[in-house]
């Protein structure tokens, strides 16, 4: 099957684009998704917090992110509060969770910050989950770290039964190697559609040491986590930095782009698919974001953008 017909990209409002995952399930995700973990730090109520999903669903952007962690394990709580003002818009996105990581705080008695990706913590963490969402399934449960204690036969069936008992739609795994996605997959029954991992100008690395190969060949979608290196491509002061942000300067006076739509752009024409994971809660933002998916970026541009970032020419 080639890939465009595997991601089967789709145009709808506003303009929006959708990546279906293996033709075998059956959602998709929008083509941006947008990041909440820092939804605790924002002081929103929860009226706010509802009418933020509202426009990012009116925007086409219906895949939020999500982590049992995130804000000292409240964001989750959060979300499932603005949801419960309006139920229905729970059927209007994809709601993507993480677990996997044991953090000091939240209420727990964990001595340390640890890994757990034993099936029983597994199960507990989508049930709490979904507790804390009120809601009845997540979209797409994600291994959130690679564990060194991972026994892959155990996961896999902590994840197959997740699946069966309906609790999670289907799973996937962030930050994993090549060959620590392809050991558990291994074992599993359902495919992983998902690897979440750090790609930007200023970590390409992804596109070098066999991630996004990987991506390609297994057919997974690489969620783009930190696509602005966390707002160093715009205010870091390293030497790498600085040459990107001037390559960024150049091509936005030539482009009549905004540098973040650069680097956005410069993201999304990769082959792999990526579904870049935006993090603000500024709706002017987004939309400079949605924006980016109406231009292209001449190839030349996109290796002006690699050379600036590695320091060097192609070979």
């Amino acid at each position: 099957m080639a890939l465009s017909n595997f991601l089967q990209l789709t145009a709808i409002q506003f303009p929006m684009q959708r990546i279906q995952t293996a033709a075998k399930q059956s959602f998709s995700l929008s083509r941006l998704a947008m990041g909440l973990w820092r939804l605790a730090d924002w002081g929103y109520s929860s009226k706010e917090t509802l009418r933020l999903l509202e426009q990012l669903i009116e925007h086409g952007v219906t895949t939020i992110d999500l982590a049992d962690i995130y804000g000292d394990y409240r964001c989750e709580q959060l979300v499932g509060e603005a949801l419960r003002l309006k139920p229905a818009l729970r059927g209007q996105m994809e709601i993507v969770s993480k677990c996997g990581i044991k953090l000091v705080g939240g209420g727990n008695d964990y001595a340390l910050n640890h890994y757990d990706t034993s099936a029983a913590h597994v199960i507990a963490a989508a049930e709490s989950s979904l507790q804390k969402m009120g809601i009845e399934s997540l979209d797409l449960l994600l291994i959130h770290r690679p564990d060194p204690l991972m026994d892959a036969d155990e996961l896999a069936r902590g994840l197959d039964r997740l699946v069966a008992d309906g609790k999670v739609r289907a799973v996937g795994v962030s930050n994993f190697l090549p060959h620590q996605v392809a050991l558990l997959q291994s074992r599993l029954s359902v495919p992983l559609v998902v690897n979440q991992i750090e790609v930007s100008l200023l970590n390409c690395e992804p596109m070098f040491d066999g991630q996004l190969d990987y991506c390609q060949r297994e057919r997974v979608i690489p969620m783009a986590w930190s696509p602005f290196a966390g707002g160093r491509l715009f205010t870091g002061s390293s030497e790498a930095e600085l040459r990107v942000q001037g390559c960024l300067e150049e091509l936005s006076r030539e482009l009549d782009m905004e540098p973040q739509q650069i680097a956005l752009a410069w993201l999304l024409k990769h082959p792999s698919g990526m579904v870049p994971v935006l993090g603000s809660g500024k709706i002017s933002r987004l939309r400079s974001g949605i924006e980016t998916l109406e231009k292209e970026m001449p190839r030349e541009a996109w290796f002006r953008l690699l050379r600036a970032a590695r320091g060097r020419d192609v070979d």
